[in-house]
């Protein structure tokens, strides 16, 4: 059984930073195709950044490129996003997601497995 659990999310002021963690259970993350998406009230989910699984190296989103690191510990079996200079339009629900294959994908309904969410909250 494929599961995902997301931690770390809280309030932070506007430039502050937070590390999201996913942890995998039931597969392998180095063999899967895992992204993190985003979905804030009244809009749709977005994708942040996706993780290759052959190398681990990751693609971002307009908005969170050159803010938010994605990257994964195999022997943890763990995906984390690292968020700093975060935004009050980053506040949302976040949501790690896997499928098995090998193609990556910024396309939501793509993803069959997922995390219930963590919430993120950038305000003063």
């Amino acid at each position: 059984q494929e599961q995902l659990a997301e931690s770390g999310g809280g309030s932070v002021q506007p430039g502050g930073s937070l590390r999201l963690s996913c942890v995998a259970s039931g597969f392998a993350l180095d063999l899967y195709t895992s992204s993190w998406f985003r979905q804030a009230p009244g809009k749709e989910r977005e994708p942040v950044g996706c993780l290759s699984n052959s190398d681990g190296t990751a693609s971002y989103a307009d908005s969170s490129k050159g803010r938010f690191t994605a990257f994964r510990d195999n022997a943890k079996n763990t995906m984390y996003l690292q968020m700093n200079g975060l935004k009050p339009e980053d506040t949302a629900v976040y949501y790690c997601a896997s499928r098995p294959f090998l193609q990556e994908s910024r396309i939501a309904r793509e993803y069959d497995y997922w995390g219930r969410g963590t919430q993120v909250t950038v305000s003063l």
